[in-house]
Protein backbone atom coordinates (compact mmCIF):
# COMPACT_ATOMS: atom_id res chain seq x y z
CA UNK A 1 0.00 0.00 0.00
CA UNK A 2 0.83 3.84 -0.37
CA UNK A 3 2.56 5.46 2.30
CA UNK A 4 0.14 7.59 4.10
CA UNK A 5 1.22 11.02 5.70
CA UNK A 6 -0.58 13.25 7.91
CA UNK A 7 -1.01 16.58 7.35
CA UNK A 8 -2.70 20.00 8.02
CA UNK A 9 -3.83 23.27 5.61
CA UNK A 10 -0.91 25.44 6.44
CA UNK A 11 -2.06 27.64 3.96
CA UNK A 12 -5.25 28.80 1.34
CA UNK A 13 -4.44 31.70 -1.02
CA UNK A 14 -6.60 32.56 -4.51
CA UNK A 15 -4.35 32.17 -7.73
CA UNK A 16 -6.82 32.78 -10.01
CA UNK A 17 -10.68 32.70 -10.87
CA UNK A 18 -11.78 29.29 -9.26
CA UNK A 19 -8.49 28.69 -8.63
CA UNK A 20 -7.33 28.09 -4.66
CA UNK A 21 -3.96 27.37 -3.63
CA UNK A 22 -3.51 24.76 -0.63
CA UNK A 23 0.41 24.45 1.14
CA UNK A 24 0.35 21.70 3.11
CA UNK A 25 2.86 20.80 6.11
CA UNK A 26 3.60 17.61 8.41
CA UNK A 27 1.64 17.25 11.27
CA UNK A 28 4.01 16.37 13.50
CA UNK A 29 6.60 19.42 12.17
CA UNK A 30 8.95 16.88 10.45
CA UNK A 31 9.81 16.72 6.83
CA UNK A 32 7.83 14.82 3.78
CA UNK A 33 9.33 12.47 1.49
CA UNK A 34 11.16 13.78 -0.87
CA UNK A 35 9.82 14.10 -4.39
CA UNK A 36 10.24 14.76 -7.72
CA UNK A 37 9.37 17.15 -10.12
CA UNK A 38 6.27 16.00 -11.78
CA UNK A 39 4.96 13.93 -9.06
CA UNK A 40 1.70 14.16 -7.43
CA UNK A 41 -0.21 13.21 -4.33
CA UNK A 42 -3.61 12.36 -3.33
CA UNK A 43 -5.44 13.94 -0.82
CA UNK A 44 -7.62 11.94 1.28
CA UNK A 45 -11.03 14.95 1.31
CA UNK A 46 -13.86 15.34 4.48
CA UNK A 47 -16.37 14.26 2.09
CA UNK A 48 -14.77 10.73 1.41
CA UNK A 49 -13.09 11.03 -1.53
CA UNK A 50 -9.72 10.68 -3.14
CA UNK A 51 -8.26 12.84 -5.22
CA UNK A 52 -5.07 13.43 -7.05
CA UNK A 53 -3.19 16.44 -7.51
CA UNK A 54 0.14 17.90 -8.98
CA UNK A 55 2.76 19.05 -6.56
CA UNK A 56 3.84 22.61 -8.01
CA UNK A 57 6.78 23.65 -5.70
CA UNK A 58 10.49 23.04 -5.85
CA UNK A 59 11.66 19.59 -5.25
CA UNK A 60 13.97 19.67 -3.08
CA UNK A 61 11.36 20.96 -0.25
CA UNK A 62 10.05 18.74 2.06
CA UNK A 63 8.75 20.94 4.81
CA UNK A 64 5.87 21.48 2.81
CA UNK A 65 3.89 20.13 -0.34
CA UNK A 66 2.27 22.84 -2.33
CA UNK A 67 -0.81 21.85 -5.06
CA UNK A 68 -3.68 24.17 -6.55
CA UNK A 69 -6.94 23.15 -7.65
CA UNK A 70 -9.43 24.43 -10.19
CA UNK A 71 -12.63 24.06 -9.09
CA UNK A 72 -14.18 22.35 -11.82
CA UNK A 73 -17.98 23.00 -13.27
CA UNK A 74 -18.65 19.58 -14.10
CA UNK A 75 -16.50 18.25 -10.42
CA UNK A 76 -18.25 14.97 -8.79
CA UNK A 77 -17.55 15.95 -5.64
CA UNK A 78 -13.36 16.71 -5.52
CA UNK A 79 -12.79 19.86 -6.54
CA UNK A 80 -15.67 21.38 -4.87
CA UNK A 81 -14.88 19.92 -1.21
CA UNK A 82 -11.60 21.13 -1.68
CA UNK A 83 -13.06 24.94 -2.17
CA UNK A 84 -16.37 24.55 -0.34
CA UNK A 85 -14.36 22.29 3.53
CA UNK A 86 -11.14 23.01 3.43
CA UNK A 87 -9.93 25.50 5.95
CA UNK A 88 -6.15 26.48 7.39
CA UNK A 89 -5.52 24.44 10.26
CA UNK A 90 -7.54 21.14 8.85
CA UNK A 91 -5.72 17.44 9.40
CA UNK A 92 -6.06 15.82 5.46
CA UNK A 93 -4.52 12.27 5.23
CA UNK A 94 -2.68 12.41 2.18
CA UNK A 95 -0.37 9.86 0.35
CA UNK A 96 3.11 10.07 -0.64
CA UNK A 97 3.97 11.66 -3.74
CA UNK A 98 3.99 9.28 -6.72
CA UNK A 99 5.22 10.20 -10.16
CA UNK A 100 3.86 9.00 -13.59
CA UNK A 101 5.19 12.12 -15.51
CA UNK A 102 8.69 12.19 -14.42
CA UNK A 103 11.19 15.13 -16.17
CA UNK A 104 14.19 13.83 -18.10
CA UNK A 105 16.72 16.10 -16.48
CA UNK A 106 19.70 15.06 -18.94
CA UNK A 107 17.47 16.44 -21.61
CA UNK A 108 19.58 19.16 -24.31
CA UNK A 109 16.32 21.83 -23.87
CA UNK A 110 13.11 21.45 -22.60
CA UNK A 111 9.90 22.70 -23.93
CA UNK A 112 6.95 22.77 -21.20
CA UNK A 113 3.85 23.22 -22.39
CA UNK A 114 0.90 24.31 -19.75
CA UNK A 115 -2.71 24.69 -20.37
CA UNK A 116 -4.68 25.95 -17.78
CA UNK A 117 -4.43 24.53 -14.49
CA UNK A 118 -2.43 21.99 -16.09
CA UNK A 119 1.02 24.57 -14.87
CA UNK A 120 1.06 22.43 -11.67
CA UNK A 121 3.32 20.18 -13.09
CA UNK A 122 4.81 22.15 -15.65
CA UNK A 123 5.71 24.99 -12.60
CA UNK A 124 7.46 22.06 -10.73
CA UNK A 125 9.40 21.03 -13.99
CA UNK A 126 10.41 24.66 -14.43
CA UNK A 127 11.79 25.07 -10.69
CA UNK A 128 13.76 21.67 -11.36
CA UNK A 129 15.18 22.80 -14.50
CA UNK A 130 16.36 26.08 -12.99
CA UNK A 131 17.81 24.70 -10.39
CA UNK A 132 19.80 22.58 -12.52
CA UNK A 133 20.97 25.54 -14.89
CA UNK A 134 19.22 23.53 -17.88
CA UNK A 135 17.89 25.47 -21.16
CA UNK A 136 13.86 25.32 -21.31
CA UNK A 137 11.53 27.43 -22.59
CA UNK A 138 7.57 28.03 -21.64
CA UNK A 139 4.59 28.36 -23.27
CA UNK A 140 1.25 29.29 -21.64
CA UNK A 141 -2.30 28.96 -22.79
CA UNK A 142 -5.03 30.05 -20.75
CA UNK A 143 -9.01 31.19 -21.60
CA UNK A 144 -8.06 34.48 -20.14
CA UNK A 145 -5.60 36.52 -17.93
CA UNK A 146 -8.09 36.48 -15.45
CA UNK A 147 -8.30 32.05 -15.49
CA UNK A 148 -4.42 31.51 -15.71
CA UNK A 149 -3.02 31.00 -12.15
CA UNK A 150 0.72 31.28 -11.35
CA UNK A 151 2.24 33.51 -13.66
CA UNK A 152 4.00 35.52 -11.33
CA UNK A 153 5.95 32.39 -10.81
CA UNK A 154 6.08 31.12 -14.60
CA UNK A 155 8.00 34.77 -15.31
CA UNK A 156 10.20 34.33 -11.77
CA UNK A 157 11.76 31.22 -13.67
CA UNK A 158 13.50 33.64 -16.04
CA UNK A 159 13.01 31.68 -19.32
CA UNK A 160 11.29 32.44 -22.44
CA UNK A 161 7.45 32.44 -21.94
CA UNK A 162 5.04 32.35 -24.90
CA UNK A 163 1.44 33.69 -23.49
CA UNK A 164 -1.58 32.56 -25.34
CA UNK A 165 -5.13 34.21 -23.77
CA UNK A 166 -8.03 32.24 -25.90
CA UNK A 167 -10.40 35.27 -25.32
CA UNK A 168 -7.60 37.88 -26.67
CA UNK A 169 -6.34 36.00 -29.55
CA UNK A 170 -9.66 34.93 -30.79
CA UNK A 171 -9.16 30.94 -30.47
CA UNK A 172 -6.75 28.33 -29.01
CA UNK A 173 -3.10 28.45 -30.18
CA UNK A 174 -1.24 26.97 -33.20
CA UNK A 175 0.56 24.53 -31.53
CA UNK A 176 2.15 23.11 -34.68
CA UNK A 177 3.46 26.55 -35.78
CA UNK A 178 4.59 27.51 -31.81
CA UNK A 179 6.42 23.95 -32.11
CA UNK A 180 7.37 23.47 -35.56
CA UNK A 181 10.89 25.22 -34.87
CA UNK A 182 11.48 23.59 -31.64
CA UNK A 183 13.60 20.34 -32.34
CA UNK A 184 16.57 21.90 -33.38
CA UNK A 185 18.83 21.38 -30.48
CA UNK A 186 19.62 17.42 -29.88
CA UNK A 187 18.02 15.77 -27.16
CA UNK A 188 14.80 18.22 -27.12
CA UNK A 189 12.50 16.66 -24.79
CA UNK A 190 8.61 18.04 -24.73
CA UNK A 191 5.89 18.02 -22.03
CA UNK A 192 2.38 18.95 -21.85
CA UNK A 193 -0.20 19.35 -19.45
CA UNK A 194 -3.92 20.63 -19.86
CA UNK A 195 -7.55 19.75 -21.02
CA UNK A 196 -8.31 16.39 -23.34
CA UNK A 197 -8.26 18.57 -26.20
CA UNK A 198 -4.89 20.56 -26.15
CA UNK A 199 -2.90 17.24 -25.47
CA UNK A 200 -4.79 15.45 -28.07
CA UNK A 201 -3.53 18.15 -30.25
CA UNK A 202 -0.43 18.40 -28.82
CA UNK A 203 0.35 14.46 -29.39
CA UNK A 204 -1.13 14.83 -32.95
CA UNK A 205 1.61 17.90 -33.70
CA UNK A 206 4.47 16.52 -32.05
CA UNK A 207 4.09 12.76 -34.29
CA UNK A 208 3.24 15.06 -37.28
CA UNK A 209 6.50 16.80 -36.95
CA UNK A 210 8.55 14.32 -35.70
CA UNK A 211 9.13 15.42 -32.16
CA UNK A 212 9.80 12.03 -30.66
CA UNK A 213 10.37 12.86 -27.06
CA UNK A 214 6.92 14.04 -25.87
CA UNK A 215 5.12 13.24 -22.70
CA UNK A 216 2.14 14.31 -21.82
CA UNK A 217 -0.19 14.24 -18.55
CA UNK A 218 -4.05 14.17 -17.94
CA UNK A 219 -6.28 15.25 -15.53
CA UNK A 220 -9.06 14.03 -17.23
CA UNK A 221 -9.21 10.15 -17.90
CA UNK A 222 -9.97 9.50 -21.84
CA UNK A 223 -12.59 6.31 -21.92
CA UNK A 224 -10.82 3.51 -23.99
CA UNK A 225 -13.26 0.80 -24.89
CA UNK A 226 -12.45 -2.68 -24.81
CA UNK A 227 -10.34 -4.25 -27.67
CA UNK A 228 -12.16 -6.46 -29.77
CA UNK A 229 -10.45 -9.39 -28.73
CA UNK A 230 -10.70 -8.71 -25.15
CA UNK A 231 -12.29 -11.46 -22.73
CA UNK A 232 -15.40 -11.41 -21.30
CA UNK A 233 -14.37 -13.65 -18.15
CA UNK A 234 -10.85 -15.05 -17.62
CA UNK A 235 -8.89 -16.70 -14.72
CA UNK A 236 -6.55 -14.58 -12.81
CA UNK A 237 -4.03 -16.25 -10.68
CA UNK A 238 -2.11 -14.06 -7.83
CA UNK A 239 1.37 -15.24 -8.04
CA UNK A 240 2.40 -14.12 -4.18
CA UNK A 241 -0.79 -14.91 -2.13
CA UNK A 242 -1.56 -18.23 -4.28
CA UNK A 243 -4.94 -17.75 -5.13
CA UNK A 244 -6.85 -18.00 -8.25
CA UNK A 245 -10.04 -15.65 -9.01
CA UNK A 246 -12.09 -15.99 -11.73
CA UNK A 247 -13.48 -11.84 -13.36
CA UNK A 248 -16.52 -11.86 -14.98
CA UNK A 249 -18.72 -8.83 -16.53
CA UNK A 250 -20.65 -8.41 -13.51
CA UNK A 251 -17.58 -6.54 -11.72
CA UNK A 252 -13.92 -4.70 -12.56
CA UNK A 253 -10.64 -6.78 -11.93
CA UNK A 254 -9.91 -4.35 -9.36
CA UNK A 255 -13.49 -4.67 -7.38
CA UNK A 256 -13.28 -8.19 -7.77
CA UNK A 257 -9.86 -8.53 -5.98
CA UNK A 258 -10.94 -5.69 -3.04
CA UNK A 259 -13.68 -8.63 -2.60
CA UNK A 260 -11.35 -11.62 -2.40
CA UNK A 261 -9.68 -9.24 0.35
CA UNK A 262 -6.45 -8.59 -1.89
CA UNK A 263 -4.86 -5.62 -0.85
CA UNK A 264 -4.22 -3.29 -3.89
CA UNK A 265 -3.66 0.77 -4.12
CA UNK A 266 -6.01 2.46 -5.97
CA UNK A 267 -7.21 6.00 -5.75
CA UNK A 268 -9.05 7.12 -9.05
CA UNK A 269 -10.47 4.25 -10.88
CA UNK A 270 -10.34 5.79 -13.94
CA UNK A 271 -6.91 4.69 -14.94
CA UNK A 272 -4.69 8.37 -14.50
CA UNK A 273 -3.23 8.52 -11.44
CA UNK A 274 -0.77 5.37 -11.01
CA UNK A 275 -1.90 4.33 -7.98
CA UNK A 276 -3.15 0.47 -8.89
CA UNK A 277 0.03 -0.43 -10.94
CA UNK A 278 0.17 -3.75 -10.73
CA UNK A 279 3.40 -5.91 -12.28
CA UNK A 280 2.02 -8.94 -15.23
CA UNK A 281 4.02 -11.92 -14.76
CA UNK A 282 1.82 -14.08 -17.61
CA UNK A 283 -0.92 -13.21 -19.96
CA UNK A 284 -2.22 -9.95 -22.23
CA UNK A 285 -3.66 -7.29 -20.60
CA UNK A 286 -6.40 -4.98 -22.48
CA UNK A 287 -4.74 -2.05 -21.48
CA UNK A 288 -7.34 0.76 -21.12
CA UNK A 289 -5.25 3.30 -19.06
CA UNK A 290 -3.80 6.81 -19.60
CA UNK A 291 -1.11 6.96 -17.76
CA UNK A 292 1.04 3.89 -19.47
CA UNK A 293 3.48 4.72 -22.85
CA UNK A 294 2.35 3.11 -25.84
CA UNK A 295 5.65 1.01 -25.71
CA UNK A 296 4.76 0.12 -21.97
CA UNK A 297 1.45 -1.43 -22.93
CA UNK A 298 2.83 -3.76 -25.78
CA UNK A 299 5.70 -4.43 -23.17
CA UNK A 300 2.68 -5.98 -20.97
CA UNK A 301 4.93 -6.06 -18.17
CA UNK A 302 2.54 -3.44 -16.23
CA UNK A 303 -1.12 -2.70 -16.29
CA UNK A 304 -3.95 -0.70 -14.10
CA UNK A 305 -6.06 -2.79 -12.93
CA UNK A 306 -9.05 -0.66 -12.27
CA UNK A 307 -9.91 -0.07 -16.10
CA UNK A 308 -7.73 -2.62 -17.59
CA UNK A 309 -9.36 -5.88 -18.71
CA UNK A 310 -7.77 -9.21 -20.50
CA UNK A 311 -6.96 -10.67 -23.63
CA UNK A 312 -5.99 -13.80 -22.79
CA UNK A 313 -7.88 -16.76 -20.99
CA UNK A 314 -5.68 -16.66 -17.92
CA UNK A 315 -3.75 -13.67 -16.42
CA UNK A 316 -0.62 -13.78 -13.78
CA UNK A 317 -0.28 -10.90 -11.46
CA UNK A 318 2.30 -9.90 -8.50
CA UNK A 319 -0.15 -10.15 -5.99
Amino acid sequence: MSQTLQAFVHTLRFEADDILGIELRPVDGSAFPAFTAGAHIDLHLPNGLVRSYSLLNAPGETHRYVVAVLKDKASRGGSRCVHDQLRVGLKLTIDAPRNNFPLHEDAGHTVLVAGGIGVTPILCMGRRLQQLGKSFEVLYFARSRQSAALTAEIEALGVPVHWHFDVEKGGPPDLKALLGNKGGVANTHFYACGPSVMLDNFVATCEALGHTNAHIERFAAVEVAASADAKQSYTVELKRSGKVIEITPAKSLLHTLLDHKIDVDHSCEEGICGACETRVLEGEPDHRDSVLSASEHASNKMMMVCVSGCKSARLVLDL
